[in-house]
């Protein structure tokens, strides 16, 4: 669970926020490299947009965006 304090965050700013990246750099490796789908949709994108309530799964481990 990610609790964000505005409208959205990125897909870069949640890997940092939990922990999985510790940089902008390394998120972007990342994203490419590992098996990440948002809502349902496999997402490669480390710009998308986040937004409270949408469910992120990184390699098989669920994720839930909370404001």
């Amino acid at each position: 669970m990610a609790k964000i304090t505005t409208d959205y965050i990125t897909l870069q700013q949640f890997l940092k926020l939990e922990n999985i990246a510790s940089s902008g750099g390394e998120a972007k490796i990342l994203v490419s490299q590992l098996d990440i789908a948002v809502n349902g949709e496999k997402e490669n994108r480390r710009g998308r947009k986040l937004y409270p309530g949408d469910e992120i799964v990184i390699s098989g481990k669920r994720y839930t965006v909370e404001k």
